[in-house]
């Protein structure tokens, strides 16, 4: 009688179904697709393994946040300027630029800012952690094995002239693995698609129902050509907008609070004054 200790295991399974050696990438993605569908691995596994694939074919151009998009902190700012910035980001990082964000002087650590509200001399220059650069061509598996052994999160990317380019950080290249991390100051899948923060301000899912938006809000907005919010913003932009990204339409003003390189997450969504209103506050 056989018991469980002579069944084989997950990976002897697996390991057996692979042993037809695959030839090239399209072979072997066959191979690990049969092997779900016989149930030897579920589908995050799948996907997972998928995007270690996906990672080691990809450059950091590809995923990096272009320098327009950066979050940075001007040298000659002082704390009380930059502080509000940093809270409202809340990253954990920050490029430190001396006269344009082509000049990164350094990494400035949002906890280092604990030092400033203790009372300890503080001065931004001596927090500075080095900044890392890297060329665009760099491919993700290649960083990503350098983030590691750096223990750096960070790094500027530079062109073929030595402008800056943008950045990237490890959180970028493990999404392209995992798919989309979320943190502390993401939504929780249990909270409600719209959730009010201020008067006439409101954190909206983009997979919001806009029939269930123009309800909350008291708007009006057409879901003849897209059924969720997210799709008529993003229809807006005119490309898949990155965090922080702004656009005004219909009486609204929105700010990409989530966003990775596959779809929309989340939006503040304000309700802008009427001309009736504006006019009355005037008065």
């Amino acid at each position: 009688m056989a018991t469980d200790s002579d069944k084989p295991g997950l990976l002897e399974r697996l390991s057996n179904f692979l042993l037809r050696e695959p030839e090239d990438r399209e072979q072997l993605v066959e191979l690990l697709h049969g092997a779900y569908e016989n149930n030897l691995m579920d589908a995050d596994s799948l996907a997972m393994i998928e995007g270690v694939l996906q990672v080691s074919e990809m450059q950091v151009r590809d995923i990096m946040i272009p320098r327009s998009q950066m979050d940075v902190i001007d040298i000659t700012d002082p704390p009380e300027t930059f502080i509000p910035h940093v809270i409202e980001t809340a990253h954990s990082r920050f490029p430190v630029i001396e006269d344009n964000k082509n000049d990164v002087i350094g990494i400035l650590l949002a906890k280092d800012l604990l030092r400033y509200y203790a009372g300890e001399d503080f001065e931004v220059r001596d927090m500075l952690r080095p900044a890392v650069f890297i060329p665009e061509s760099k491919r993700l598996n290649v960083l990503l094995k350098e983030f590691r052994s750096n223990r750096n999160h960070i790094a500027i990317v530079v062109d073929e002239y030595g402008g800056v380019a943008g950045m990237v950080t490890i959180e970028d290249v493990l999404e392209q693995i995992v798919g989309d991390i979320e943190d502390e100051y993401d939504y929780d899948e249990d909270e409600d698609n719209i959730i009010q923060n201020a008067e006439g301000q409101y954190r909206v899912k983009a997979l919001t129902e806009i029939a269930d938006f123009n309800e909350t809000i008291g708007t009006n907005l057409s879901d003849e050509e897209f059924s969720t919010f997210g799709g008529l913003v993003v229809n807006q932009f005119g490309h898949l907008p990155k965090r922080n990204e702004e656009i005004t339409f219909d009486g609204l003003h929105i700010k990409i609070l989530r966003a990775d390189s596959r779809r929309l997450h989340s939006m503040m969504v304000e309700i802008l004054p009427s001309i009736d209103e504006a006019l009355d506050s005037l008065e």
